[in-house]
């Protein structure tokens, strides 16, 4: 196992009506800008109850935040957040609120010198304070309310980047699964295999004696994988969806990537695709990440073979047939789960020289755990995700 250092302050409410306690998490005297999206938060009554429970706070309201979150439309909020001198955020939604909030939080506290996209060219690494932040989770997928990441869209120029910041680490999340049961069957899809696949990342690398985390990461790809296609067609089931969503917000908070190694190789692909194209981004997973399994077999050989075993039971024939096994029980999975996994099942042109030169403008030219991943290996995971 590697070193590691762990750290998640983040105070977690879970549970059937934790809403109510939102007042306590949040100082009384605090002026307080509640992010949320579309108009999900304001049908369902979610955002009239955040109003009741903060009644008498100083409230401010920035609605609209897209999934995958855009710079443009973010910085809207970021100047009312000046303006007002907001001095705590509220993110209500799913993992596009929560990250577009991250960013809010840090550009609001920017060198006002600087372009406040400087935040995602330096992948957070100058970002020196931020609007504390906390939130109401209404769809588990992320992972984004328990951890330092965000990742946002600039329209203008196609592009989509990350950044990472401990001062935008959320004080607190609220998880309550009766908020997911509205959810259309598309977004809940989306987050089981998005959370799906945030686990693989970590998991199917090399082996390095991490056990514990291993199992945990095994235990959340057999939950996913047993729970994702219930929550389809039981949408009310309350300990199904408390199951996916615990596991959505562990998949992604720090714990199962501690101490080992880490491959994020199908996201960066993903993302340029998302950028692209405009697909979801676990879409871009699900199309990506059973290429690029075939595509890195051999240097994920031991881990495979133990994923085909632990997780899908894999345990006769050949080493190269369970391995095929594996990949192609992840597929089969993603489309189970109403999710298509191939690249021509979503646009007519995959437009792949033109993914490539975005991979190089943002310096993803060695990619995954080995960093062996370069653009024409990135091309020829691309090609076989058509």
């Amino acid at each position: 196992m590697n070193n590691f250092i762990l750290h998640t302050p983040t105070k977690v409410l879970f549970g059937k009506g934790q809403v109510a306690q939102l007042r306590g998490q949040i100082p009384s005297d605090a002026r307080i800008l509640v992010t949320y999206g579309g108009g999900s938060v304001v049908r369902s009554g979610l955002l009239d109850q955040i109003r009741s429970e903060l009644a008498g706070l100083t409230l401010f309201e920035f609605g609209g935040i897209e999934p995958n979150p855009t710079y443009e439309t973010l910085m809207g909020a970021v100047e009312l957040a000046r303006a007002e001198k907001v001095d705590f955020l509220l993110a209500v939604g799913g993992g596009s609120v929560l990250d577009g909030s991250k960013f809010i939080a840090a550009a609001a506290h920017y060198d006002p010198a600087r372009d406040p996209w400087h935040i995602l060219e330096t992948v957070g690494g100058e970002v020196a304070s931020a609007i504390p932040l906390g939130s109401v989770l209404t769809l588990p997928a992320t992972g984004s309310e328990m951890n330092m990441g965000a990742v946002i869209t600039r329209k203008s120029t196609g592009d989509k980047q990350h950044f990472f910041s401990p001062f935008v680490m959320p004080r607190f999340a609220v998880l309550d699964p009766v908020l997911t049961y509205t959810l259309p069957a598309r977004q809940v899809a989306n987050g089981v295999v998005d959370a799906f696949i945030h686990t693989l990342e970590q998991y199917l690398t090399y082996p390095v004696d991490a056990k514990v985390q291993d199992r945990f990461a095994e235990g959340l790809l057999l939950t996913l994988a047993e729970e994702g296609p219930k929550a389809l067609v039981e949408p009310e089931n309350y300990d199904v969806r408390a199951n996916i969503m615990w596991s959505a917000t562990l998949a992604l908070n720090g714990l199962i990537g501690a101490g080992v190694p880490q491959d994020w190789a199908t996201h960066m692909l993903g993302h340029e695709i998302t950028a692209l194209h405009g697909l979801d981004h676990a879409q871009t997973l699900a199309v990506v990440l059973p290429a690029l399994l075939q595509a890195k077999r051999e240097q994920k050989r031991a881990k495979l073979l133990q994923y085909a075993e632990r997780v899908w039971d894999l345990r006769s024939g050949s080493d190269e047939a369970r391995i095929d096994g594996a990949i192609a029980a992840t597929r089969d999975f993603f489309e189970r789960m109403g999710i298509k996994t191939r690249l021509r099942d979503y646009v007519a042109d995959a437009r792949i020289d033109a993914l490539l030169a975005k991979l190089e403008e943002h310096g993803m030219t060695a990619l995954g755990e080995h960093g062996d991943i370069d653009l024409a290996q990135s091309r020829h995971i691309y090609e076989a995700a058509w």
